[in-house]
């Protein structure tokens, strides 16, 4: 019956207008092989959208995402198959790809246009004022930005009846106050917004695209990056200057290993060039550069990869944020999957708890109540496995490590037990009301250590201050940026995905202004 279902829907959105404002979008990589454009972005996902999309304002964009398209896959698109992406997945095409970290917790990555935003629970959340006073970031474009994307891919949900009683649940355990429905990140329990429409209809950053000019755009689908191009020569001090220029790919199924090339348009005169910038999550983009020969000296060597520029800072200071998930429920159930439309933001934003209904296979499923560490101290660090860029990298966050997060994980787990033995949520699932809680802090440190998992909002490997400067340009070299989550050191609001695609036309905005103003100054 599933099967027949995503039949169905995928021929009626093919056959459906997706709206005629995105743009030209192909898999052929001999299309796009040999060309030249003003920007390269590499990396479709909650960033690199929204990027290329304001970027397309003035200048040609060649977006290149290893995945295929969202549209037609009611795997993506349909909030009755929310989670399905994560249970099927294979080593090429899948829109997720699975990894496991080296301490053993299994993960994904998005793998599609529209990135992890194509795969997560939906949830859209600012990030804090004091998160976006810490970035330096122009609190006036910060707005305008959030608010760009919100105009086109946030919905107000409609809760479950599921969400109403977690909602009470989070009130009983004392998470205060009540915010109602709010996109700001406040302490207290609210609803959020969401990127799932009323037909529960799921809207990607890729729909963002529509918002630039889809005569500026190209959007190169199942290609992976293998590397960037590099130039050097001597300036007028001689001194040798490193540019960016242009980009390496193969296709992404493992049909041929032919390696094609496209390039930045080199401007006439003494007219700004683009950039590369790299859009490819906290762990796509730490791989590309070292991939590329920048990166710590030693860990290159072992890759026989010549050394374009020694950055230690490369695949550094990874971090995962520790979940502990609490089942409320006392079995699978063949209920349909919800995505968390509340949350509760508690002890100083120090915890974050969501609830939904969670599948674990296609016909059965489960009710977990999920909390996070917000501020980890831990941290971890990326190296190659290999010099194939479809293969994931080595990633060890070093969950718990140090004794603050350990510390931390049992108020949480106190608290997320507080909640999940309410009395809304037992008369809810027809259960006795316990009044006895769980256990003594010896227990909840056990529970903390054979339980951690991730909560999907891993960050870091390319730090604004160790390997991009303020203005997100990788250090040492010329035309090249890195753009999305690895250069967190923390991650933003409930979840980062709205930071994320604020942060695609926020920073689109300013390098549209930059060129402008280098223009004018000709």
């Amino acid at each position: 019956m599933l099967l027949l279902t995503i039949i169905v829907y995928f021929h009626f959105n093919l056959s459906s207008s997706q709206g005629n404002e995105l743009p030209y979008m192909t898999s052929d990589v001999k299309e796009v092989s040999g060309k030249l454009f003003d920007y390269i972005i590499v990396g479709g996902g909650t960033t690199g959208c929204p990027l290329a999309a304001t970027l397309s304002q003035d200048f040609s964009v060649l977006l290149v995402e290893r995945g295929g398209s969202p549209y037609g896959n009611p795997l993506v698109i349909d909030k009755r198959y929310y989670g399905f992406s994560l249970l099927q997945t294979d080593e090429f095409s899948s829109v997720a790809q699975s990894f496991i970290s080296k301490d053993g917790v299994k993960n994904h990555r998005g793998r599609v246009l529209g990135g992890s935003s194509a795969i997560n629970g939906g949830f859209y959340s600012r990030a804090s004022d004091n998160f976006v006073e810490r970035a330096g970031w122009d609190e006036e474009l910060v707005k305008e930005s959030y608010e760009w994307v919100e105009s086109r891919v946030v919905f107000t949900p409609e809760l479950t009846p599921w969400q109403i009683v977690f909602e009470f649940g989070l009130l009983e355990a004392g998470i205060l106050p009540y915010n109602g429905y709010s996109l700001e990140h406040i302490e207290g329990t609210k609803v959020g917004g969401s990127v799932f429409d009323n037909w529960g209809k799921r809207h990607t950053s890729a729909d963002l695209l529509e918002a630039g000019n889809p005569k500026n755009i190209t959007v190169l689908l199942n290609a992976t990056v293998k590397n960037i191009i590099f130039h050097t020569n001597d300036n007028a001090g001689n001194e040798n200057e490193t540019r960016a220029w242009g980009i390496r790919f193969i296709k992404s199924d493992g049909s041929s290993n032919k390696i094609h090339e496209a390039y930045l348009h080199r401007p006439k005169n003494s007219s700004p060039w683009g950039d590369v910038i790299l859009s490819s999550g906290a762990l796509g983009s730490p791989q590309i550069l070292l991939l590329s020969g920048i990166g710590p000296h030693e860990h290159l060597k072992n890759f026989d990869i010549p050394l374009i520029q020694h950055l230690k800072g490369v695949g550094q200071g990874m971090q995962d944020n520790p979940c502990i998930a609490l089942l409320v429920d006392k079995m699978p159930m063949n209920r349909l999957p919800e995505p968390p439309q509340v949350v509760g933001i508690a002890d100083g934003l120090r915890f974050i708890i969501e609830a939904g209904v969670a599948p674990i296979s296609f016909n059965a499923s489960r009710m977990p109540i999920a909390a996070k560490i917000a501020f980890p101290v831990s941290k971890g660090k990326l190296e190659l496995q290999s010099t194939d860029a479809r293969q994931n990298p080595s990633v060890e966050f070093n969950y718990l490590e140090k004794d603050k997060d350990m510390n931390e994980c049992v108020k949480m787990a106190e608290l997320l037990e507080r909640v999940a033995k309410s009395e809304s949520i037992a008369l809810f699932l027809g259960l006795k009301p316990q009044e006895k809680l769980m256990s003594s802090t010896d227990e909840l440190r056990k529970l903390c250590k054979n339980n951690v998992r991730t909560y999907y909002h891993y960050h870091g490997g390319c730090a604004i201050g160790s390997v991009v400067d303020d203005d997100y340009k990788v250090y040492s070299v010329n035309g090249l940026r890195v753009i999305d989550g690895s250069t967190f050191q923390e991650s933003p609001g409930t979840n980062p995905m709205a930071t994320l695609m604020m942060l695609g036309r926020y920073q689109g905005i300013k390098l549209l202004r930059q060129r402008r103003d280098a223009s004018s100054n000709l």
